[in-house]
């Protein structure tokens, strides 16, 4: 048997040490200096990147639904459960404690509203802040189920803005008039119809040049500024963890699609292809200014009017045109378009049509009445036809279901929370792809 001598401290006599000595006192050695699991885990924490999420879009990305309409939710089996995670126990809406975010556009109704709110991602972050709500708020809950890293929205979205102009990328080059456009402004020299003038035609091109691309440059000039000054925005962000641009969501499409100046073929096969040359633009612009050539992209095909908008008219070309970029190969695996078709409500929709029908009918009557009704008369004679045309449950939903109308989603807490939970899960669904890659 192999020992080891050594001088004991307190005797002369040598000291025997053997190997099971030497295997006990190694690992006593490790336990004292190896973390403890919760140690670990916060190191792993904190060593973990913010995970930065950018939001764009027009008035829909804005959102228009309000807090009153989340009780609606609660109609369904398939939305009731996210109404668990938008609220509180006291029914107030969640805040959270681990997304943070940047709005700009959605305070003012300024053309050029570069309004900023920030803070812990909550309702309120929606058109007109307050008591509001877009996509960003189921989609960030999402994201905090999902990430064990805390995340950041950067959102830019301002209403009533078209990517044929407004977020016009670089390479998309300047704004040209389509051919069948050009040829009704050349045989119409003195205008007519919406056509301008001749001597007023310089002034529009002018204007165009003037306005193509300004909210792109916006979007991109406030995602930068806030990722130099992360901190600003999440109080406790610690520079050594870094952070990660780990998705883009685009959710635009109601200015291009009703604009037949621009898109003079809606009801053709292909009356859109210019509006999907411009998002492939938009989305390599994207890329290259934020040094993201992978950046994984969603894109938010409109759902307006529901699955019906899928079997004809300008809605069926106009939802091919966003989802064709999918289908380059540049962008395939890491480029996804959510339809969001599938999270209109037709009962909702039925409601409004029902009273807006009641409502023409009855001011007319108030229009031939004689003696003319009096306002009292008039809010009597309302609720009369109202109980008489809905029953109770309808008339609930549809006054608690509805803030706004058909072309902001309705307005509606169901439609925009499922629409920006599906968002979230398409990006963790590209990330989770990415990883189950190997490496070549």
């Amino acid at each position: 048997m192999t020992t080891l001598q050594q001088q004991s401290l307190f005797e002369d006599q040598p000291v025997t040490i053997r190997p099971w000595m030497l295997l006990l006192a190694g690992l006593l050695f490790l336990s004292l200096s190896s973390p403890s699991p919760a140690q670990a885990d916060e190191a792993a924490t904190v060593a973990k990147p913010l995970k930065v999420f950018i939001l764009a879009g027009q008035s829909n990305m804005q959102g228009h639904a309000k807090v009153f309409t989340f009780d609606d939710l609660a109609s369904d089996p398939k939305t009731a459960p996210l109404l668990e995670e938008m609220r509180d126990k006291d029914g107030v809406p969640t805040v959270s404690d681990k997304v943070w975010i940047t709005s700009v556009g959605c305070l003012g109704n300024a053309y050029d509203d570069l309004s900023e709110q920030t803070g812990k991602l909550t309702a309120g972050f929606g058109a007109g802040g307050k008591d509001t709500i877009g996509p960003e708020f189921m989609f960030g809950l999402t994201m905090q189920k999902h990430l064990t890293e805390p995340v950041l929205i950067i959102k830019s979205s301002w209403g009533g803005r078209c990517l044929h102009t407004d977020f016009r990328s670089p390479s998309g080059g300047p704004f040209v008039l389509a051919k069948e456009t050009q040829k009704l402004w050349d045989e119409n020299p003195k205008g007519a119809h919406g056509v301008p003038k001749v001597e007023d035609r310089p002034k529009f091109f002018a204007e165009k040049a003037a306005a193509t691309g300004v909210y792109y440059r916006e979007m991109i000039s406030h995602t930068k500024k806030v990722l130099e000054d992360i901190e600003r925005v999440v109080p406790d962000y610690d520079e050594k963890q870094g952070y990660e641009l780990a998705g883009f969501v685009w959710f635009q499409g109601f200015n291009d699609f009703v604009d037949g100046g621009v898109y003079p073929n809606q009801d053709k096969a292909g009356g859109y292809d210019l509006y999907a040359e411009l998002l492939g633009h938009f989305i390599r612009d994207v890329r290259k200014d934020l040094s993201a050539p992978k950046l994984p992209f969603v894109i938010g095909v409109m759902g307006i009017d529901g699955l019906k908008g899928d079997t004809k008219g300008a809605m069926m070309h106009f939802r091919e045109a966003q989802r064709k970029p999918t289908a380059l190969d540049e962008f395939k695996g890491n480029v996804i378009a959510v339809e969001t078709a599938p999270f209109w409500d037709d009962d909702l929709q039925s409601f409004v049509d029902r009273r807006e029908r009641l409502h023409n009918a009855l001011e007319e009557g108030f229009r031939t009445a004689n003696p003319p009704p009096t306002e009292p008369e008039k809010d009597a004679a309302r609720k009369k036809a109202m109980d008489e045309e809905f029953e109770p449950d309808e008339l609930r939903r549809l006054n608690t279901g509805v803030s706004n109308g058909g072309y902001h989603y309705l307005g509606a807490a169901k439609i925009l929370a499922p629409i920006g939970k599906a968002f979230a899960e398409a990006l963790v669904e590209i990330e989770a792809l990415e990883e189950s890659v190997p490496n070549q």
